[in-house]
């Protein structure tokens, strides 16, 4: 599958409405759009599922390595793979999209604000593209994507500007319609408030994708990875307003090895009969008097308890907690499985890529074994004295800055977001 990145200048300068416009113009000439995301994020690919129809793979080489990040995107579907970027394109210690470009060998479309210049978005393509040169490496800026630009004489203004060897790829139009709501963790889900469609088909149709589709190539292909064989064992998922950060890739590697069955705890589901249960992170915090009342959370209490494995990430293990305590100071009773109570705040806690080691063999992974994920999360954890943990932070902020991995019974809970090519889902169906 060919495929191209829509990399930025920097944070905010459009390109997630971009690579929208651009899904839709490919799509409005008969193509297939298989998108994918640069780094580790759950809100953007909501917004590309929600516009083309299938879910967004996700490529970050600290996350999956990079023959797993190569594996990840062969294991998308159609015509044209569009890769959106992270922050800016050279921006990124971890796995920054000019990192993925690198090791994808894909080509770069840059997104450039041009609702103020002409000449100076072409001086600044050029900018981009040679750095690459400067640091040595093998990034190849094909051309720009002109965000905010009007037509007629500034269009021809910023056209006329480029040099030979950056390609116009067309313009995103200052028009309604085109933002995304905001929150404290980032642009609205896609389910939530998608971009209007209409909109998105306006600009559109000042996207160039027969230039797109000319410059989009193959990746080389990856090596050969051989899965671990299935068990006959039940994972209960939660997939709901709550709990909807989850990889595509993960769902993927439990369907391949067990029996999944999901269930809604905001809308009063039962907990099913299972072998063990995976809650990812979310916005429990959004929906705390709904879970504080929620049947299957009182019966996760009980079954850990009895010893059956739950694994919760992020917003799993706030919903595991004793209590929550949102920002107006209201207090909700958790699940009470894990020995913390949390408490959100109005400034993010931690933002990083993540590496952590086993101090116990427990699910996720066995002593000594190094996993790595991401963290975001606006909220912290005051943990009991005598808590266990079932790893130390070797990068990251984790629980309380050395550790992460609450543990009790058979239930870990940990606000590392971990990828399917971690290995900790499989080490997850293994235990159970």
């Amino acid at each position: 599958m060919n495929g191209f990145i829509i990399a930025g200048t920097a944070s905010g300068v459009g390109k997630t409405v971009a690579t929208l416009a651009v899904i839709r113009a490919l799509e409005a000439v008969g193509q297939t759009v298989q998108p994918a995301k640069a780094g580790p994020d759950f809100i953007d690919p909501s917004h590309h599922a929600a516009t083309a129809g299938q879910p967004s793979r996700t490529l970050d080489t600290w996350l999956q390595g990079e023959d797993g990040m190569r594996r990840n995107y062969y294991r998308g579907t159609g015509d044209v793979c569009v890769v959106e970027g992270v922050m800016g394109l050279y921006d990124g210690e971890q796995s920054s999209t000019a990192r993925v470009a690198d090791v994808l060998d894909l080509p770069v479309v840059l997104v450039v604000d041009a609702s103020a210049g002409m000449e100076s978005v072409a001086a600044t393509a050029l900018g981009f593209r040679e750095y690459a040169l400067q640091i040595g490496g093998d990034i190849d800026v094909a051309g720009i994507l002109a965000q905010r630009a009007h037509g007629g004489r500034h269009e021809r203004g910023v056209r006329e500007a480029l040099p030979d060897e950056l390609e116009y790829f067309g313009r995103i139009p200052p028009i309604s319609g085109l933002k995304i709501p905001d929150r404290h963790l980032g642009l609205q889900m896609g389910e939530e408030n998608s971009v209007e469609r209409d909109a998105l088909d306006k600009a559109a149709e000042h996207v160039r994708t027969n230039r797109l589709l000319d410059i989009a190539r193959e990746p080389s292909r990856p090596s050969l990875h051989r899965p671990n064989p299935a068990r006959n064992r039940r994972v209960a998922v939660a997939r709901d307003k709550a709990f909807r950060f989850i990889y595509p890739a993960v769902l993927e590697r439990l369907r391949a090895r067990s029996e999944v069955v999901t269930f809604a705890p905001t809308a009063g589901d039962e907990l099913p009969d299972c072998d063990g249960v995976y809650l990812p992170g979310g916005y429990p915090e959004l929906h705390a008097e709904q879970l504080a009342d929620a049947p299957s959370l009182s019966t996760l209490s009980e079954r850990a308890s009895d010893g059956l494995p739950i694994f919760g990430e992020c917003g799993g293990l706030m919903a595991l907690a004793e209590s929550l305590i949102t920002t107006s100071e209201q207090t909700y009773s958790m699940a009470g499985v894990l020995p913390a109570d949390v408490r959100m705040h109005e400034r993010y806690q931690a933002l990083d890529h993540v590496e952590l080691r086993g101090c116990s063999t427990t699910l996720g992974a066995n002593r000594g074994r190094t996993i790595r994920g991401h963290e975001f999360h606006y909220s912290s954890a005051d943990v009991a004295s005598d808590a266990s943990f079932a790893f130390d932070v070797v990068r990251g902020t984790g629980i309380d800055g050395e550790h992460d991995g609450l543990t009790e019974f058979e239930t870990v809970g940990t606000y590392c977001h971990v990828h399917a090519a971690s290995g900790a889902f499989d080490a997850f169906i293994d235990s159970l």
